[in-house]
């Protein structure tokens, strides 16, 4: 009876989908375990071999809970949402719904072929209303929540009203805008009810304000930090200017805090949680207020301040100039007119580089004198302001107050523009030597030329400064936090409606009863002609407050009728929240029932791309927290325990082109020759030799310049050169996982991708490695059939048998639970060829042994479960239990050797004396032999370890 992988691997793929074996139920007396992916983006490219790697492991341990007597949810959906389908409708014309549902079809069928144990009841997607309904009601809870920091939650937004209408904001401590203005309980209430929605706004979680923002032109959109690379667009490589845009924006910064506490008791990798604690940046310093000097003409009868935040308030008195971002807002009030063309200049330059880029360029020095003077808090000198890149609007305050002698990036600024107009000499304020760099501990110093702080280390120099500032009313201590608040408005037509309409300008929720607001058929998917997003070319796009309903734009007349937002959420709208979808995936009314978030809790284990590091993990503990804020989850962390799986890397082939010519040289010629390496497609190679097939590139579509090139061949081949790279279609080194289903089976895929190392590393994929995981099935398979079918039997195994079993349940166990899938594949084989040689037939171990290769070869486990005569799953036949008596050794094999040299073995019982050990062995006819009558000088005898004779 032979292995067919193909009948095998069908057959239970439809069997589990017939009768929903891994369906999860809400209410379960068993423990629960949530075991979740990243959410995919169903490209059309489909998957490759690299895309799997996660599911697989992901699988291994939903399936493996099972066996140990879990309820495990292990759901799969699809971020439905996004740019890169919107680019696609506006290439073809076709719509993105069409497109992203063909994908979505495409990737179902390659993932069911692989095997996955996935509850497709639960499937979701974040572009169907039923979905993106509740998503706009999570929208609406954060417009009507503020952050209130006594008790250190969001809380509904009607409570901040009261204490408005009874006592004004002067006493409330609340996470706010900065420019915030006082009132008092009689300015409230005599407010009209414009002036409070525009106040309220400034303390919403969500809310609408004028936002420095990467612009990508080419693609009409705002673009989030994690869409831009080198300075371009991730989608299509356009570039990226920065813009003040209003926006919608998501008040994350009021998390920051908890964002970073909460890193302590998660099971994450100390890598991912020290990105995310660099990106939150906290920092205790002080805020300072510098006057500016000389205003401008236009702001002449106002007084001006620039607000900087600093870490180091005890450096006050070395400050010899300022820095501001080009994006400041006083940039262009205090520039003078000498100035301004230069200034101009350089904003205009600045504006095409993106925030990433600045911060990652540290050898560049750049910058404008602005012509203006801010005045020193204590000693009223003059300090020169400038300009530069270097410094980031959405930093801090957008604003540095420099101090060469105390940092190295202040210190480099000042020598380089040194002699220059508007740059005085580098002040010391530091009884330590600053001619070749910046001195910039915080300790080994005492403070000199420095006033009042003169004498004074970094902790007393702190506390003084901050102390002589808040008398003066030009400072205050503070902790800062470099993380921004989220922008949240993509000029996109391809992401979820906001359920928002404007009357006067002010936003206004539509009632959460009337969602979802579904999105409108567009007959363009490009911004308009005037530059508005493309629901601008949506023309029943306006709301009836009074039918409650969406109606055509012609009726609006700012009474009764009014305009809907015209741009969408982003991308990481739909998958912040998605894992507590999946608990209750088809309640109409509610994201998710008390019931089934109480249940579920939140996900126990989580695999993914660290490339999420800084933006989707982020955003999801972000929003989670909001929802336990307002009772809605059950737990302040969604995920417990992260594992970023590493890449499959591709294994990408190559031909030489001459300089000169048309001449194609042999991976073994190109020495000494000037080549320029062509990216071949895997197509027209053979994997394993290596060898092109010249006639197959010759009439590759691809190729088709090189119909009549010369191919320089060695001993009659064209042998192409093979380099590992990142797998991607533009690199032709793609590998489909339908042929490796095809040709070897999805089991043999799944072994073969957890053999190929350590889970979170990056491997190389090489498809002629395959074939030895294929044979190891096709061994295994030998174990329980010969030709004429089952040859397993009721026999009772040998102890080698049984060590060889429990061996291997004790090393699959704990690779498991420690996520070491490689070295179970290893011992798999071992454990199968060490059966084969002890002519295993035996049911008592072939039988636990399928149960424990279930997890990652799950077609052959059913298979093999069925022919031994069981009805139903293998799923949830319980794990075979490792003993330890099997591996108790009760006899050892001992080397006897003569004066050192070994020339015989003997197996003898653990428990014998040296004595005893001693008499078997000088009777043994073999020692005689050696002593040939001789008596030895010296006996040696370790007991189970060593036995030698002497003399």
């Amino acid at each position: 009876m032979k292995y067919h992988h193909e009948k095998i691997e069908a057959k239970w793929q439809h069997y589990w989908a017939q009768n929903q074996t891994f369906a999860a139920t809400n209410q379960s007396d068993k423990p629960k375990y949530y075991v979740l992916d990243m959410f995919p983006y169903p490209s059309g490219a489909g998957l490759h071999v690299g895309h799997p790697l996660g599911y697989i492991a992901s699988d291994i341990v939903a399936r493996y809970k099972r066996h140990k007597g879990f309820n495990v949810l292990h759901p799969q959906g699809y971020d439905s949402f996004g740019l890169p389908a919107e680019q696609y409708a506006i290439q073809t014309g076709q719509h993105p719904e069409k497109t992203t549902r063909e994908n979505i079809a495409r990737y179902r069928e390659q993932l069911d072929k692989i095997g996955f144990s996935f509850d497709w009841s639960r499937e979701v997607r974040t572009s169907n209303p039923d979905y993106y309904k509740h998503t706009q009601w999570i929208f609406i809870q954060l417009f009507n929540s503020w952050y209130n920091l006594e008790t250190d939650k969001a809380e509904d937004i009607s409570e901040l009203i009261s204490i408005f209408q009874k006592a004004g904001n002067a006493t409330v401590k609340a996470v706010c805008d900065d420019d915030t203005e006082i009132f008092f309980p009689s300015d409230w209430n005599a407010y009209s009810e414009e002036k409070k929605q525009q106040i309220l706004l400034k303390y919403r979680l969500t809310y609408l304000a004028e936002t420095e923002v990467n612009w990508c032109p080419a693609l009409g959109t705002v673009l989030a930090n994690d869409e831009i690379v080198n300075g371009v667009s991730e989608r299509g490589g356009h570039p990226v200017i920065r813009k003040k845009m209003t926006q919608w924006s998501m008040r994350i910064s009021a998390y920051a805090e908890r964002l970073l506490q909460g890193l302590d008791t998660i099971d994450w990798s100390e890598s991912i949680k020290e990105s995310q604690r660099n990106w939150i940046g906290k920092s205790v310093g002080a805020m300072v207020k510098f006057k500016v000097q000389n205003p401008q003409p236009a702001t002449r009868n106002s007084e001006l301040f620039i607000d900087v935040f600093t870490t180091r308030p005890d450096t006050i008195f070395g400050v010899t100039f300022m820095t501001l971002a080009p994006e400041h807002e006083l940039v262009s009030q205090i520039t003078t007119p000498e100035q301004k063309a230069a200034v101009d200049a350089y904003v205009e330059a600045t504006a095409k580089r993106s925030e990433r880029d600045r911060m990652a360029d540290v050898k560049t020095i750049s910058g404008v004198f602005t012509g203006a003077y801010a005045e020193h808090p204590f000693t009223k000198e003059p300090i020169p302001v400038w300009i530069g890149d270097y410094v980031l609007a959405g930093y801090g305050t957008g604003a540095v107050m420099a101090v060469p002698c105390g940092d190295e990036r202040d210190y480099a600024f000042a020598n380089f523009f040194k002699g220059q107009n508007g740059m005085p000499e580098i002040k010391n304020i530091f009884n330590q030597d600053i001619s070749q760099e910046a001195f910039a501990a915080k300790d080994g110093f005492e403070l000199v030329n420095s006033d009042f702080l003169n004498g004074l280390g970094y902790k007393e120099g702190t506390q003084k400064a901050i102390e002589a500032l808040e008398q003066i009313g030009q400072g205050k201590g503070k902790t800062n936090y470099r993380l921004r608040d989220a922008v949240f408005s993509r000029q996109r037509y391809w992401g979820e409606p906001f359920p928002v309409y404007y009357v006067n300008g002010l936003p206004q929720m539509i009632d959460s009863k009337y969602l979802p607001i579904v999105l409108p058929e567009v007959e363009k998917y490009l911004p308009t002609e005037d530059g508005q997003p493309p629901l601008g070319n949506a023309t029943h796009w306006a709301w009836d407050s009074v039918q409650c309903s969406v109606v055509s734009n012609q009726l609006i007349d700012h009474k009764t009728i009014f305009p809907l937002e015209l741009n969408t959420m982003p991308g990481w709208a739909g998958s912040s929240w998605y894992w507590m979808r999946y608990m209750d995936a088809h309640n109409d009314t509610e994201f998710a029932s008390a019931d089934a978030l109480k249940y579920w809790e939140n996900v126990d284990l989580y695999i993914g791309g660290s490339e999420h590091a800084t933006g989707h993990l982020l955003y999801s503990r972000f929003w989670n927290k909001f929802l336990k804020d307002k009772g809605f989850a059950p737990t302040e962390e969604p995920f417990k325990k992260l594992i970023n799986q590493g890449m499959i890397l591709g294994m990408s082939a190559f031909v030489y082109r001459s300089e000169d010519s048309k001449k194609l040289y042999s991976k073994g010629l190109i020495a000494g020759e000037k080549v320029h390496p062509i990216h071949v497609d895997l197509s027209v190679i053979n994997d394993i030799t290596n060898e092109l097939d010249i006639d197959a590139f010759k009439n590759h579509p691809l190729y088709s310049d090189y119909k009549d090139a010369e191919f320089i061949l060695e001993n009659g081949k064209y042998i192409v050169g093979r380099e590992v790279e990142k797998m991607s279609k533009s690199k032709y080194n793609v590998v489909n996982p339908d042929d490796i289903c095809e040709q070897y089976g999805a089991d043999t895929l799944r072994l073969y991708e957890m053999f190929l190392g350590p889970l979170e590393q990056a491997k190389p994929w090489n498809t002629a490695g395959i074939t030895g995981v294929s044979g190891f099935l096709k061994k295994l398979w030998r174990l329980y059939f010969d030709d004429n079918g089952l040859i397993v039997t009721n026999d009772e195994p040998t102890a080698d048998m049984y060590k060889t079993l429990h061996k291997t349940i004790k090393k699959v166990t704990e690779d498991i639970e420690n996520f070491s899938f490689n070295t179970s594949v290893s011992q798999f084989m071992i454990c199968v060829n060490e059966l084969a040689q002890q002519k295993c037939r035996h049911r008592a171990i072939l039988e636990p042994l399928a149960i424990i290769v279930s997890p990652y070869a799950p077609h052959i486990a059913e298979e093999l479960w069925e022919q031994l005569g069981h009805q139903g799953s293998i799923a949830t036949v319980a794990f075979p239990v490792f003993e330890e008596k099997y591996l108790v050794e009760s006899e050892k094999e001992y080397p006897v050797s003569f004066n050192g040299k070994m020339r015989f073995t003997i197996k003898l019982p653990l428990d014998l004396t040296a004595a005893q050990i001693e008499e078997i062995v000088m009777a043994d006819e073999r020692t005689q032999q050696q002593l040939q009558g001789r008596t030895p000088n010296k006996v040696i005898i370790v007991p189970g370890k060593i036995i030698n004779l002497v003399g």
